[in-house]
């Protein structure tokens, strides 16, 4: 039974319950009179009353039209129980309203209702602490992204100093050795470098917030598009003394978005050069089974907590909180890998245990 048609029992249930009520009362009052009014006379009887007693004469009067008096307290009584069943409603709706302003700012209080009303207080509650949950994640993100582009404001200063101190060195020493020239002007290339990149974490935060991942599919290669990648990750990989291993069948080909997709897999590659031991190990396994490709990044290196591998495809979040000059990033890198996989109705997983760092992909084939 869907949502709808669940609300649609509640409600008529709801309202047969009211009913009934309603009839019960009706009919049990009367009764309930009647036995008032016998015991009444009962109790009335159990003495005798004088003439001179004011009493007598009320309850004499009272007897000569009892029928006009029962008559009333039955008019009174349907009078006040069809008020009070009429009401209810705008009860309910009181509690609603108030429910209403309890989301609207929404705290740790829970939101109770009456009996009645019950099926409803689950999903408020249910509501509302998903509002709270969005909340605190809304406030959590915007405060990595105040962090972070303080740091990377910082970390701009940096490079930027070393390459105006070094530039100022060459301009003001005209007669400095080719040597130290050529020092030089290396260690002002690679800052300059630096900067580069730290500008274009700025311009990726702005395109992840402000843009719409959209994708564009094609036949593709996949074996060939990993063999370019691990070729071109050469340089990076002798840098550590790292080898990288890729086993994938020949020709396989998916139907993805190019671009993006290189984009994910670069991703992973360069996390796993980052974060793996000297001397090591960068296996790429892909498979297919299914009909999906199962692409799998593994290396060596610290095992990365459980609480951090529940967070590390978060959004400005970051296993290296040092900011490393070599392997600090903008925290988006996984972020944006798992939305461009999920777009492609996959998956991404990653698992971390004694020193083996593994990521997963999985998507359909076509």
């Amino acid at each position: 039974m869907n949502k709808e048609k669940r609300k649609k029992v509640h409600y008529q249930d709801l309202l047969h319950r009211l009913m009934v009520e309603y009839i019960l009362l009706l009919m049990v009052y009367p009764v309930a009179l009647f036995v008032l009014v016998i015991m009444g006379w009962g109790i009335v009887k159990m003495r005798t009353w004088q003439e001179s007693e004011w009493a007598y004469h009320l309850l004499k009067f009272i007897r000569d039209y009892i029928v006009f008096f029962v008559g009333i307290m039955l008019i009174a009584g349907w009078i006040a129980i069809t008020r009070y069943f009429m009401a209810k409603p705008f009860r309910y709706l009181d509690e609603l309203a108030a429910a209403a302003k309890k989301l609207a700012d929404p705290t740790m209080e829970p939101i109770e209702l009456s009996g009645a009303m019950a099926y409803l207080e689950n999903d408020l509650n249910r509501v509302r602490e998903k509002a709270l949950n969005n909340a605190n994640a809304a406030k959590l993100a915007e405060q990595r992204k105040n962090d972070l582009v303080i740091y990377l404001a910082h970390d701009l200063k940096t490079p930027l100093t070393s390459v105006i101190g070094y530039l100022t060195l060459l301009h003001d020493e005209p007669q400095i050795s080719e040597d130290l020239r050529q020092k030089y002007l290396s260690i002002s290339l690679n800052k300059a470098e630096r900067l580069e990149d730290l500008i274009n974490e700025f311009f990726e935060i702005t395109r992840f917030n402000l843009s719409e991942i959209s994708l564009e599919y094609s036949k593709t290669n996949l074996t060939r598009m990993l063999e370019q990648l691990v070729f071109e990750f050469q340089p990076m990989l002798q840098e550590k003394n790292l080898t990288c291993s890729l086993e994938i069948e020949p020709d396989t080909i998916v139907m993805c978005d190019v671009d993006k997709m290189q984009r994910v897999f670069d991703n992973l590659l360069r996390n796993a050069v980052n974060y793996s031991f000297a001397d090591t190990e960068i296996e790429i396994k892909a498979r297919v089974i299914d009909q999906q490709i199962h692409i799998r990044f593994r290396n060596h290196g610290n095992t990365i907590p459980q609480e951090k591998l529940d967070r590390i495809f978060e959004q400005f979040y970051r296993l290296d909180t040092a900011r490393s000059s070599k392997s600090g990033g903008s925290g988006l890198g996984l972020a944006i890998a798992k939305e461009i996989v999920e777009h492609h109705h996959g998956t991404i997983i990653a698992k971390s245990v004694d020193e083996i760092i593994q990521f997963e992909v999985v998507f359909p084939l076509s």
